[in-house]
């Protein structure tokens, strides 16, 4: 980086970390996705289990990932962890996965789940009504209103977050309040209307493999929980981030946690656990059953907040990722722009947000997402890893912060992604060789970078 090169301003504190935090935690799955969970394991004392211990595995992962991101407190966060653990292509391959799926592929899914559910407040947007169709010989494109809704979310969130740090932060800030009301309202409600419905808590446990059945399960829970580390990829923006990321991140993840249980308690009081697993928008359904069906357009209008909500900060961490590795040269070195006035990676948000809203109107986003979801457990685990490794390799580089309960905490995180590689591996061979094909098509990527920076470099 040049001297005269603008640099990020640290301009987020602890209360902006922790909205980043959970405001990317909480999107549309806990709305529809939590339905997966009970379909799998058909048991209100495991689903409950599952929960808390997918719970557990986020904080974790929070302590863990905290002590990394104090000791690397720049933009980029698992990139940085994961080059200095495990050499640049380890780096590399993170970054290249995250622009490519699993930032873009989440952007993507979010913003399709946001006019879906707009849907139930404007009838004219929708998955099944064409915008318009469009054909070139064999080609045939008929995007939807709901994905037009969708990429208008993403490119008027990336132009917020494209004008400043603060805006966006401010952004960010009031709608996870927002939501965070509206699901606390939710249980507040749910828990003091008269149950709808009851379970047998002793029942029979399911027959069959359980075990693969419980590690499908937690993929979707851990799925629900996917964010928690959002917030290190922005650490270049953040200030004191040996007291605010640590304090944000953990923060933010606890308060979802409780808030993840409390909602799964008014789903089981609002409707049967067969009907649960069966509801494609479990959220509404249950407020509807539950409280009536004006309570299910509100909740409705809770979730098009909260995927708002989510694709806000997305947008802010994926943004960053890029910086670092064009500073290092394995990426465009137009990557590391950042804006003279407004001091915020303008390329990062701009290539983000177009490559997103490709992915929504293609309609390749869900694949490419489901996909990826096995290549981001292998870099968390990775990252798991990489606190052990940097603990004895870089033993003298200040840590502001180090993680509750070293070695037992990292080491059980890291052991929980492992497992869920392992399992996902075997019930899921497809999907998990689909999303290591995406992270190695990052290898040739890799080399033709590195030599395209030396060329340049000797040139110079």
């Amino acid at each position: 980086m040049t001297e005269d090169q603008p640099e990020l301003t640290r301009a987020l504190g602890a209360w902006d970390v922790a909205a980043i935090t959970a405001g990317t935690i909480l999107g549309s799955a806990i709305f529809i996705a939590a339905a997966f969970v009970p379909r799998e394991v058909p048991h209100p004392t495991l689903v409950l289990a599952l929960w808390l211990a997918g719970s557990l595995v986020a904080i974790a992962g929070a302590l863990t990932y905290a002590e990394l991101g104090t000791m690397f407190p720049e933009a980029g966060g698992q990139y940085h962890y994961l080059k200095q653990a495990f050499g640049p292509l380890a780096g590399f391959l993170f970054g290249w996965a995250s622009l490519l799926a699993i930032q873009s592929g989440g952007i993507a899914y979010i913003a399709v789940a946001f006019g879906d559910y707009l849907g139930s407040l404007l009838p004219f947007v929708s998955t099944h009504q064409a915008a318009f169709s469009l054909s070139l010989g064999p080609w045939h494109w008929q995007p939807t209103t709901a994905q037009l809704a969708g990429v208008a979310a993403i490119a008027l969130l990336s132009a917020i977050n494209y004008v400043g740090v603060r805006e966006g932060a401010r952004v960010q800030t009031f709608l996870t309040a927002l939501k965070v009301a509206s699901l606390v309202g939710l249980i507040v409600a749910g828990l003091a209307a008269p149950a709808k419905a009851s379970l047998d808590w002793t029942a029979p446990l399911p027959r069959g493999n359980l075990a693969a059945l419980m590690g499908l399960a937690l993929v979707a829970i851990l799925g629900n929980y996917d964010g928690w580390y959002q917030a290190t990829l922005s650490a270049g923006e953040i200030k004191r981030p040996e007291r605010n990321l640590p304090l944000g991140m953990i923060g933010g993840t606890v308060v979802v946690a409780v808030i993840y249980l409390l909602v799964n308690v008014v789903y089981f009081r609002a409707m049967p656990l067969e009907a649960i697993g069966q509801s494609t928008k479990i959220g509404e359904d249950a407020a509807t059953a539950l409280l009536g069906p004006i309570a299910g357009r509100l909740l409705a209008g809770a979730v098009v907040l909260s995927t708002f909500s989510c694709i806000s900060s997305s947008i802010v961490g994926g943004s960053r990722l890029c910086l670092p590795m064009a500073a290092d040269g394995s990426f465009f070195p137009w990557f590391a722009k950042i804006h003279p006035r407004f001091k915020t990676p303008t390329t990062g948000i701009g290539v983000l947000a177009v490559w997103s809203a490709f992915l929504v109107l293609s309609g390749s986003y869900e694949q490419i997402f489901d996909y990826v979801l096995f290549a981001s457990f292998i870099f968390h685990a990775a990252t798991g890893l990489a606190i052990f490794r940097l603990r004895r390799t870089m033993p003298n580089v200040e840590r502001p912060y180090r993680v509750y309960g070293y070695p037992l905490v990292p080491a059980f995180f890291t052991l929980a992604m492992i497992g869920l590689v392992v399992n996902t591996l075997r019930e899921r061979p497809f999907q998990s060789a689909m999303g290591v094909g995406l992270v190695l098509l990052g290898l040739p990527a890799y080399l033709w970078m590195r030599r395209s920076h030396r060329l340049t470099r000797s040139g110079s």
